[in-house]
């Protein structure tokens, strides 16, 4: 199964992010961003479904909470950026 992963600038821009697509019917998970796409350190990141991504971008837009950076997770675990 494919995944997004919403890249955000700390745990609580995270948190904040779940809680915007929980709203909008969406699920996701927080949880620490992988070495290979977190750029400054630890950070952090919302995971959801591939089929979900555009309507998480039109929710998170509509709070005025833009993500940092957005990177598409491949069957074999391999990640490349995407524009939202």
């Amino acid at each position: 199964m494919l995944y997004y992963l919403i890249i955000c600038r700390s745990l609580t821009y995270a948190q904040r992010t779940a809680r915007i697509l929980e709203r909008a019917g969406i699920s996701g998970h927080i949880m620490r961003a992988p070495k290979l796409v977190a750029k400054e350190g630890c950070g952090y990141c919302v995971k959801i479904a591939e089929r979900r991504l555009s309507d998480a971008l039109q929710a998170l837009q509509r709070e005025g909470m833009a993500p940092k950076q957005v990177f598409l997770q491949n069957a074999d675990g391999a990640y490349r950026e995407v524009q939202p």
